[in-house]
């Protein structure tokens, strides 16, 4: 029974969110960091430490670099440049739907949204649509497993009954999330 996942639930990161972040211009870890929390709280749960080590990370994917800015009397400080690798992969994941799983879109969607509000907000229609197929596809995909799993596995019934439930959630809410895009 292989679901044919996009996304690996172990890989949703608060990468992107710190990327995008320097889509537009240069920043510090630092203020990245706290930019993430004011603006993305609720939604992504970041350690100062995690977002260093993130940050690390896309310096040595070579999706940033770094600019080490001297300060009199204090350590260099290190201004983060979004490398052109680095903007290719984020605008690939601006326009690509997350995942089906409900987890996926409270942390990947809500990201984008917020990244494609702040960029590109004639997008936000499009990203909505796309991932309400997306989801619609799994939902799909789910009740054609569930109809087939025997009614003696009552484990993989119930977990699939509750993903199915979540995912039909999920999109009354996405349509109900629409209204805080609307024009006043």
């Amino acid at each position: 029974m292989s679901m044919n996942r996009p996304h690996d639930i172990g890989s949703l990161s608060p990468e992107m969110a710190l990327l995008g972040l320097l889509y537009e211009s240069p920043g510090y870890g630092y203020d990245l960091h706290r930019k993430v929390i004011g603006d993305l709280g609720q939604v992504w749960h970041l350690r100062q430490s995690q977002a260093y080590a993130i940050l690390k990370r896309l310096e040595a994917q070579g999706e940033i670099s770094v600019e080490k800015m001297s300060q009199d009397k204090l350590p260099a400080r290190q201004l983060l440049h979004m490398t052109e690798q680095g903007r290719t992969r984020f605008l690939k994941w601006l326009e690509t739907p997350s995942g089906g799983s409900s987890r996926a879109i409270r942390l990947e969607f809500v990201t984008r949204l917020y990244f494609l509000q702040m960029y590109m907000p004639e997008k936000i229609k499009q990203a909505f649509d796309q991932q309400r197929k997306e989801a619609e596809k799994h939902i799909h995909r789910l009740e054609k497993a569930r109809a087939e799993l025997p009614e003696d596995q009552i484990y993989n019934c119930m977990s699939i009954d509750l993903r199915l439930e979540q995912l039909k959630s999920v999109l009354e809410w996405l349509d109900d999330s629409r209204k805080y895009f609307q024009p006043a």
